[in-house]
């Protein structure tokens, strides 16, 4: 029961008591009845007194602590005129304003941080209590290739790692894990937690490393491809002068026909290093693209013959997907040509014997797709496709991916190349 009702019972109880009081002494004599006038009067002011400094001070109080309870950090309480009362609200007030400004600022720092997350190039993602997706920013659904964001909203990682290009479910957390996509793209992924309102949520960061290391491997190799090139080509000249030379010596005599043969395949030998050497070098020596505007469909109607020369001999069929208005782009002929010429090339080689390759062309994307029916790429080297030299061939010098890399960047392309789940290997180029 409220203070105040116990200040109306207690007057409902007074009242009566007073008004016998009073009609006892008026009939008892004129003494009596001006005393108990007096002290009715008495007792009335001092309810009255009572009821204003302490009742209503503590119906103040009370409204404070209804507002308190319902958040409204922009009223205050008047003050009362009673000292004691007065300093309580003067308290309350301060701590109100004090309340709405922490509350102000949170929110326009949290308003900051939204800001400041939507607008990152780096992708993060901010899960629940539950570890339970609960944001995603711009350049996360952009690595993650997620089209449909709210299809994974409120999902753990584990639900959803067949939906996204990077699984993070099993990075540690407090950990950073380098994961590179079958388009050759690397990212730096960290799993860290903040605390909120006391409890622990977890987030994930994936920041692009993409362009930096390329840049270093790039200026790397090149420096140990021309160092070696340089090395091996003057080793090998030598080589191979002074190796001619002994066969026209040898050539002379008779009876020396066995070291004439073997200076001979020496001197094969000789060039055949010296080849695989240039094939090193000619990948740091891609010119420069000359873009101009053309129709990539005549350019692989123009290469049908030499595609068809690789893929008959190994009953190979080609077959041909193309968007009759599939726009004109600015590309380098010779060089993208190439890159026609050596996927096609892969993909032959990994058919091997009887299989089919589609070429296709999308005007709503503008992308090139190559597929095949070959053996496909494992997991385990999607991610590794792209890097210089790395090759899944025994034989294999890593050239030809590398090549196209380099060619398709200078013409800011996207390109990606894995198996999917329909069997089909497809090397998918898409313009900008």
């Amino acid at each position: 029961m409220k203070l105040r009702n116990y200040f109306v019972l207690l007057l409902l109880l007074l009242l009566p008591l007073m008004g016998f009081f009073v009609y006892h002494a008026v009939r008892t004599g004129a003494r009596w009845a001006i005393v108990a006038e007096i002290l009715a009067i008495v007792v009335c002011v001092y309810l009255i007194v009572f009821y204003r400094r302490v009742v209503r001070p503590l119906q103040t109080i009370n409204s404070g602590m209804d507002l308190l309870h319902e958040q409204d950090f922009s009223s205050r309480l008047r003050s009362v005129g009673q000292y004691e009362a007065d300093k309580v609200v003067d308290i309350f007030n301060r701590m109100m304003l004090e309340l709405k400004n922490e509350r102000l600022k949170l929110r326009e720092q949290n308003e900051f941080l939204d800001l400041l997350i939507k607008a990152s190039p780096m992708g993060v993602i901010v899960l629940n209590y539950d570890q339970e997706i609960e944001q995603i920013n711009p350049s996360a659904r952009r690595i993650l290739l997620l089209e449909q964001p709210e299809t994974v909203i409120g999902k753990r990682l584990t639900d959803v790692k067949e939906l996204i290009s990077i699984d993070l479910s099993t990075i540690p957390l407090h950990a950073t894990e380098v994961r590179t996509l079958q388009d050759g793209t690397i990212y730096k992924c960290t799993a860290e937690t903040f605390i909120d309102r006391g409890f622990y949520r977890s987030f994930y960061l994936i920041e692009s490393l993409t362009e930096e290391l390329r840049q270093a491997e790039k200026k790397a190799y090149e420096k140990v491809i021309r160092m070696i090139s340089h090395e091996v080509n003057n080793t090998t000249a030598v080589i191979i002068s002074t190796l001619d030379t002994m066969g026209q010596i040898l050539s002379e005599r008779e009876g020396d026909e066995d070291l004439q043969e073997a200076a001979h395949v020496c001197v094969e030998r000789c060039m055949s290093m010296s080849k695989f050497i240039t094939n090193f070098a000619d990948v740091v020596k891609i010119p420069d693209a000359e873009l101009i505007p053309l129709s990539l469909n005549e350019r692989i109607e123009s290469l049908k013959l030499f595609m068809e020369v690789m893929c008959h001999p190994h009953d190979i069929r080609l077959h041909y997907a193309l968007s009759k208005d599939f726009p004109h782009l600015p590309v380098d002929t010779s060089l993208m040509d190439q890159v026609f010429l050596n996927i096609i090339k892969n993909a032959v080689e990994s058919i091997g014997e009887d299989g089919d390759i589609y070429i296709s062309t999308d005007t709503a994307t503008k992308s090139i797709t190559i597929a095949d029916t070959g053996k496909g790429i494992a997991k385990e080297v999607e991610g590794k496709i792209f890097s210089p030299f790395f090759s899944t061939k025994p034989t294999g010098q890593g050239i030809g991916l590398l090549f196209i890399r380099e060619v398709l960047k200078q013409h800011h392309c996207d390109y990606s190349l894995k198996t999917y789940p329909d069997g089909l290997t497809r090397f998918v180029i898409t313009f900008k």
